[in-house]
């Protein structure tokens, strides 16, 4: 069942292309990985989806209900969520409270969102940090705390936007457990890396955008042999 259907998504600034006419379905329970270089639309195609920015044309389709053209936080509330490559947590707030923020959408009282809270920041190996102030975690830290934010809301689907960028290499192993942990609770996941490999491992399908533009939808073994892909952004790709 498809969870997500995105097609003839287009976008343009100042007439250059960000996004054209990209369509692609996700299956309800998977992962979908999206790779491609430096200005092949990827966060736009984020934007587009959860309505931070307007798209020019195309249709968007959650669960087979319309949100093209729908605000931010009518989309969040009907079930989805999103992580940021730029990270910006309430820094003079715990990661308790940065996390309840979150509770209170889908649940008002206090002790019930504290304790749905406190349950996510275990669940993304925080509990001890709970009380620290945002502003005192490390990259990778700041890291799970974006992704406990945005499970807050309870998504049915969640758009990752390079969870483990700018990390050192000791912290990707775990951020990546992380994410094939959270698959197992039943949240479908959209997620740009680009770290091929890493993708490769999680996705279930994989999308590569080029120039705006979709250039392969396939499954990660798919990918590897696709030669457009491997032109425009693999290169000489060790699948090892």
């Amino acid at each position: 069942m498809n969870i997500l259907s995105v097609e003839n998504l287009s976008r343009s600034f100042g007439g250059i292309k960000a996004n054209d006419n990209i369509s692609f379905d996700v299956d309800q329970g998977s992962i979908l990985g999206i790779i491609g270089p430096n200005g092949a639309g990827k966060s736009t195609l984020f934007d587009l989806i959860t309505g931070y920015t307007k798209a020019d044309s195309g249709k968007v389709k959650f669960f087979e209900k319309k949100i093209f053209g729908l605000s931010p936080d009518k989309i969040s509330n009907l079930g989805v969520g999103r992580t940021f490559q730029k990270l910006k947590p309430f820094a003079d707030q715990t990661l308790l409270e940065n996390v309840m923020i979150g509770a209170f959408v889908n649940e008002k009282n206090i002790k019930k969102a504290r304790d749905k809270a406190l349950e996510i920041i275990d669940f993304v190996d925080l509990i001890e940090k709970r009380h620290h102030f945002a502003k005192e975690l490390s990259t990778g830290q700041r890291k799970r705390l974006e992704m406990a934010r945005a499970m807050a809301i309870e998504p049915k689907l969640l758009l990752m936007d390079e969870v483990t960028g700018g990390v050192d290499q000791k912290t990707i192993p775990g951020l990546v457990e992380l994410i094939k942990k959270l698959k197992k609770t039943g949240v479908t996941i959209i997620t740009i890396e680009h770290n091929i490999n890493i993708i490769m491992e999680i996705s279930d399908n994989v999308l590569a955008l080029d120039q705006g533009k979709s250039v392969a939808f396939g499954s990660p073994k798919e990918i590897q042999k696709n030669k457009q892909v491997i032109d425009s952004y693999l290169g000489t790709f060790d699948a090892a």
